[in-house]
């Protein structure tokens, strides 16, 4: 046979079909999506009961898949709980535990190095891996989301920025593509799904992880005239326009999931990196306490995931869960098997009706001089040098009654396991300097149940802003 023969017939035949003949490849590893929202309100959702803000298409996504009630991340403030989040691990493990990326005296520390994270296993499997939208996990070169397995980075590093073009950014306020500035014009939310759904669509014939980190509703409090038009005697204007602009662009990202044929494999997680915080009117409903501090309305956050067909749709899961659960979970959808030693669950079994109950039967947080423990209903706050309260979130989700003295087995129970917990932790690398007493007051307040004149409130509000 003629060698230019035999050389196409073995191409023809080694090379995937969807590249020859410009089809989906269905039969090819899941795409995962996390899309992570920044200080959304627990009850601000259409989904979660919200009546006066609309998300139509995030109420779609809702709707066709899992809505979890019982859902937490790792820490009540940005930065550690993205750490958690994408090393699938309790950050206090390495130190990662202020929110922040360090000071002068800790050198910026960032991530620690060595520390994996769910782009490196994915990239690791021949995964394409995209970050989009905000980082703030390290401003060093070895912390760039380029360094930590992430293919492409189009975003930007800081906490937070403007909505809208900047004249003279920062390096760390820049919106970038892999270090190199970009420029825009329009609206930062809109501009990042513009870019993810060019990425969806040069993505279509391979599996791709994508880390979708939008800033709203994070401060600042600037929408699109159109839409702040919209709803012009609002009472919370600013944030119905800001929350109507982010359904819109998630209802564009479905769609363009639908329109290549992607959305049945494709798993899509979509939570808030902490509660409400109370410089953007956002509502945590029934909740006490919002972001930054260890109630309920700081940590417990509306988390959604969704799997076209191969998951159960239009359901309410009460299980205990964790956002450390997604790092576990992504992989186990793409089976890729793993070593490391990771603090999430596997919320597959959940999620296909095999299994029932809690994935989780003990869930812990700590932040510098505030910590806390939840085993079943029960849970334990502390506030060091000032002592603990205990509710049984069962009967008191507000966490208003301290049940401490009335089952004093019950609390030292909680208080060991907290402290056991906590003797496999590593020192903070770094503190929250200025916040530490704002926090410390408010936590104190909170715990003594004053809640219409929260001391610190003020400072916390004017830092907010600042941040």
């Amino acid at each position: 046979m003629n060698l230019k023969i035999c050389f196409f017939l073995v191409v023809l035949f080694t090379i995937p079909k969807s590249y020859c003949f410009g089809q989906i490849n269905e039969s090819k590893q899941p795409n995962i999506i996390v899309i992570l929202i920044d200080d959304a309100g627990y009850a601000d959702f259409g989904f979660m009961g919200c009546k006066d803000l609309q998300t139509p298409n995030i109420d779609n996504l809702a709707k066709n898949g899992i809505v979890f009630t019982d859902a937490h991340v790792s820490a009540s403030v940005c930065a550690p709980s993205r750490a958690g989040m994408l090393t699938g691990r309790y950050q206090q493990r390495f130190g990662f535990e202020a929110n922040g990326t360090g000071n002068k005296e800790s050198g910026e520390i960032g991530l620690p190095n060595g520390v994996p994270t769910l782009a490196n296993v994915f990239k690791n499997s021949h995964y394409r891996t995209i970050a989009l939208g905000k980082w703030h996990l390290g401003y060093n070169e070895d912390d760039h989301p380029n360094e930590r397995g992430f293919d492409d980075f189009y975003g930007f590093l800081s906490g937070s920025r403007s909505y809208f073009p900047i004249d003279n950014p920062t390096e760390k306020n820049m919106l970038q593509h892999n270090g190199v500035r970009q420029k825009f014009k329009g609206y930062l939310t809109d501009v990042l799904t513009n870019k993810a759904l060019t990425y969806i669509e040069e993505n279509k014939y391979e599996p791709f992880f994508m880390y979708l980190a939008y800033n709203a509703v994070h401060t600042p409090m600037e929408a699109k005239p159109e839409h702040l038009k919209m709803f012009q005697n609002h009472p919370r204007q600013k944030l119905a326009a800001m929350t109507w602009s982010l359904d819109e662009n998630i209802g564009k990202l479905i769609a363009k999931l639908e329109t290549t044929k992607q959305l049945e494999n494709t798993l899509i997680f979509f939570l808030s990196d902490n509660g409400g915080a109370t410089t953007n009117q956002s509502n945590n409903g029934i909740l006490k306490g919002f972001k930054g501090n260890k109630y309920e309305g700081g940590h417990r956050v509306p988390f959604v995931v969704s799997w076209k067909n191969k998951i159960k749709e239009n359901i309410s899961f009460d299980g205990l869960t964790s956002s450390l659960d997604i790092f576990t979970t992504a992989i186990a959808a793409a089976s890729i098997n793993s070593n490391l030693e990771l603090d999430g669950v596997n919320l597959l079994p959940y999620l296909k009706g095999n299994k029932k109950g809690d994935p989780h039967k003990k869930l812990f947080w700590r932040k510098l001089n505030t910590a806390a423990v939840r085993i079943g209903n029960e849970k334990l706050i502390r506030l060091d040098s000032f002592g603990s309260r205990m509710y049984n979130l069962k009967n008191d989700l507000g966490e208003t009654f301290d049940l401490s003295k009335l089952a004093p087995k019950t609390y030292d129970d909680l208080t060991d396991e907290l402290e056991a917990w906590e003797s496999g932790l590593m020192d903070p690398l770094w503190d929250e300097g200025f916040w530490m007493n704002i926090n410390y007051r408010i936590h104190k307040n909170l715990m003594l149940n004053k809640f219409k004149d929260v001391k610190g409130m003020k400072e916390y509000n004017k830092k907010q802003k600042e941040d």
